[in-house]
């Protein structure tokens, strides 16, 4: 396993500091420069390792796997170099609360927001949308990111945030690739639906109303809920993310984000499904995108592409995949251009793209027309 020293660490924090009064700076060039002598970095670490007692070693060393964590950290902070990401966030009147669940499977925390709308009354249900972050990210991130607590705000939701925590995931991953994680009731599947059915037993939720979304291990976290739990989520939204069981292991998971799927009858019926993809992304193939909508292009009566662009932003197709009713089952948005991030997010948050459709605003539209 690849290590690296302290200086390298220091380095990042440098550059960070060196950000945190120059907000027009390019964000990407001083990571760049701060990770130059990684390979080198490494190399010596390695050889001071083999020096070393094992305690001694690992007290001064830290894996390259922390990486992605100091960059999710820059990102959050900085954006894509921007001052867009040094603005204040707007304050929101609703409550965004800490809370937290457990079963036999295990705890995991989570972030609820109550709009400042909700009433609390028995004959006023109002809908609950589950989000589910990426790696390296968290409810406040993502909730920062896709500025889906600020749409709550506007329709009336409930948004929930399930936390993965580092413990069952270091870098903070959705485990959609573990077998004992694609089974109803077991594993973190049955940790996320009783999160769910917590906050629909301690708030007045329409139980038609409930949906599931995310982004990139969240999305494919998200098509297991909405496969395992069709009766639970009435729609789900996936972005970046990848189909259920196309993955076992790590080795198939690497190889599924590369677009070499392993092929696997799907259990149950095709829920209804918007789906968000670059076709730049480089981290989860975009043949993902595709292998997604096979159950509502299988199930449609009848398809419409769509063409559009975002002014001053990206170009995009969009499907759409309708029943013999003209109902739209399922969604397909492919981004020209775009890589692995939330499509017209907020660039305070991680791994957002602000040049693309807003996919938030589009997945709230989308799942208002299923109940």
């Amino acid at each position: 396993m690849k290590l690296m020293n302290n200086k390298l660490l220091a380095q990042m924090r440098a550059a960070t500091r060196n950000l945190i009064n120059k907000p027009q700076i390019d964000t990407n060039k001083v990571i760049q420069d701060a990770l130059k002598n990684a390979s080198a970095m490494s190399q010596a670490a390695h050889s001071q390792m083999s020096g070393l007692s094992k305690a001694n070693g690992m007290a001064n060393l830290r894996s390259v796997s922390d990486v992605p964590d100091m960059l999710a950290e820059l990102s959050r902070k900085f954006g894509h170099g921007g001052a867009a990401a040094n603005e204040a966030a707007a304050l929101l009147p609703g409550t965004f609360s800490d809370a937290s669940f457990s079963n036999g499977a295990g705890t995991r925390g989570y972030k609820l927001y109550v709009p400042s709308s909700y009433q609390g009354k028995a004959g006023d249900l109002a809908a609950l949308v589950v989000m589910l972050h990426g790696c390296t990210q968290d409810p406040d991130d993502f909730a920062t990111g896709t500025q889906m607590n600020a749409l709550a705000e506007e329709t009336g939701c409930l948004v929930v945030y399930p936390a993965q925590s580092r413990q069952a995931n270091s870098s903070r991953c959705w485990n959609w690739f573990n077998d004992v994680d694609q089974q109803r009731d077991r594993g973190e599947p049955s940790i996320i639906a009783g999160i769910t059915r917590e906050v629909m037993g301690k708030h007045h939720i329409d139980p038609a109303q409930v949906y599931v979304a995310g982004l990139s291990a969240g999305g494919a976290m998200a098509t297991i809920m909405g496969t395992l739990y069709p009766d639970l989520y009435a729609a789900v939204g996936v972005h970046s993310g990848l189909p259920y069981a196309s993955a076992h292991d790590l080795p198939s998971a690497l190889a599924a984000m590369q677009g070499q799927l392993q092929r696997q009858s799907k259990p149950g019926k095709a829920i209804p499904i918007i789906v968000f993809h670059g076709d730049a992304d480089h981290t989860v193939h975009p043949t993902n995108g595709d292998e997604l909508m096979v159950h509502a292009r299988d199930s449609a009566h009848g398809m419409a592409v769509e063409p559009g662009r975002v002014p001053n932003g990206h170009a995009f197709t969009r499907t759409l995949h309708k029943r013999a009713d003209g109902t739209v089952h399922g969604e397909h948005w492919l981004i020209h251009g775009a890589g692995h991030a939330w499509s017209g997010g907020s660039a305070r948050g991680s791994y957002t793209d602000g040049k693309g459709p807003d996919a938030s605003r589009e997945m709230l539209r989308f799942f208002s027309t299923h109940r």
